[in-house]
């Protein structure tokens, strides 16, 4: 039994998008790495909680075939903040966080210059 679960589990591994704009944050590659370390021994794997592991998957299958978004159309593709899909996408995206370590260069020029410690101040200071 335990073997059709594992097929049923890679099945949805394939069937799940990913996403190569979320690198090291993707829900696809969360998801094979957790299948990988349930199931170590692939067929063979013993698994001590079979209900909650089919529930688990029917979790998954659904929402990966979008029941929700299907049951729970939405009126328009927009946020309460007006911003839309491709917006979120390219602000979740690694280029925001890419442009924000370019910024960080000038960030961490000041901070070095204010969290100096103070014997550092009295070492700079001339002397009378």
């Amino acid at each position: 039994m335990s073997a059709t679960r594992y097929r049923r589990f890679l099945k949805l591994c394939e069937e799940w998008p990913r996403d190569e704009t979320k690198r090291g944050r993707d829900l696809g590659t969360l998801l094979r790495q957790r299948v990988a370390s349930a199931f170590r021994e692939g067929e063979n794997t013993q698994i001590s909680d079979p209900e909650k592991c089919d529930q688990m998957y029917e979790s998954l299958a659904r929402i990966n075939s979008n029941v929700y978004r299907q049951r729970f159309p939405r009126v328009r593709d927009t946020s309460f903040t007006g911003v839309t899909v491709e917006e979120c996408r390219v602000l979740l995206s690694g280029s925001m966080q890419q442009m924000d370590d370019e910024k960080k260069g000038l960030w961490k020029k000041i901070m070095e210059k204010f969290s100096k410690s103070p014997e550092d101040a009295q070492e700079k200071a001339p002397e009378k």
